[in-house]
């Protein structure tokens, strides 16, 4: 839930980060925030109502939950999948005995949830990351990064994932939640343009580039680690967009989205059933 020096701040601390973002506050006419009991929900906090609520899964990335937690599932039939971006990863996910690993490639928008190295240096393309990963552990691999239809998915399946998660795609579509702003750049020519960076969380995601990307391109030491990075800028959001602002907020997108094509859910799952119904699914897949 937090990256070092981003779980508390003293007074001087919080006032070096104020500084960094203090003229886009000024800019939105929003004041400055006053710092909080803590930046993060916690990560134990979490667990605890999560293990109480009993969802069929638990998705996490960023690492391997304890060996507690993770018989905590088993008990209370909670299948668990875990996230991997290196071969490494995916091996102590495998030995952690997760039921399912996600393999997501540097091409997919979002956060690279790296945890063993640095997020930079774990940028491995989804197609070489699936095979090697598939080779290697027993759990079964979904393939993430780079697919938006039923020609990537069978790709995947083809490549020895037993799965694939689609991720651009579906934020595309009405129903996810996103700004018809943001939407409209998914179909737009910027998202040709994807770009990772630390600006918005203080931990790397790819997303459309846009002038916050670009003002922080060479300022990435300025910003405060994670999670303070994501509170400051939180405060911002509903203001920049209130202010028709895409220039300030976050605009994750994966380096498909140039080959998007549905803008309803509904159309997007009949396209993807139709497609991997009319050709026969590899043997790995079965």
């Amino acid at each position: 839930d937090h990256d070092p020096g981003g779980e508390h701040l003293d007074a001087a601390q919080f006032d070096r980060a104020w500084r960094v973002f203090e003229p886009f506050y000024r800019e939105l006419g929003v004041d400055r925030p006053e710092p909080p009991a803590r930046f993060h929900p916690g990560y134990d906090e979490q667990v605890d109502a999560l293990l109480e609520a009993r969802p069929p899964v638990f998705s996490f990335v960023f690492g391997v939950p304890s060996p507690a937690v993770m018989q905590a599932c088993r008990a209370r039939g909670i299948l668990t999948v875990g996230t991997a971006t290196s071969v490494a990863e995916a091996e102590a996910l495998d030995a952690a005995g997760v039921d399912a690993i996600v393999a997501t490639g540097a091409e997919a928008g979002g956060h690279r949830v790296s945890w063993l190295e640095r997020a930079e240096d774990s940028l491995m393309g989804t197609f070489a990351l699936v095979q090697l990963v598939a080779d290697r552990v027993r759990a079964p691999v979904i393939a993430a990064g780079g697919i938006a239809d039923a020609r990537g998915v069978r790709a995947a399946l083809t490549l020895g994932a037993q799965a694939a998660q689609i991720g651009t795609a579906f934020l595309a579509c009405d129903e996810s939640g996103t700004t018809d702003a943001h939407r409209a750049i998914l179909f737009g020519p910027q998202a040709h343009r994807t770009r990772l960076t630390r600006a918005f969380t203080g931990r790397l995601a790819r997303g459309v580039r846009n002038r916050w990307i670009e003002t922080f391109e060479t300022r990435q030491h300025e910003l405060p680690p994670f999670p303070v990075t994501s509170w400051f800028v939180s405060n911002l959001r509903a203001a920049a967009r209130a202010a028709g602002d895409t220039g300030l907020v976050s605009l994750w997108c994966g380096q498909i989205a140039p080959n998007l094509r549905h803008r309803r859910a509904a159309e997007l799952m009949q396209a993807l059933h139709d497609g991997l119904a009319s050709a026969p699914r590899s043997s790995s897949a079965n």
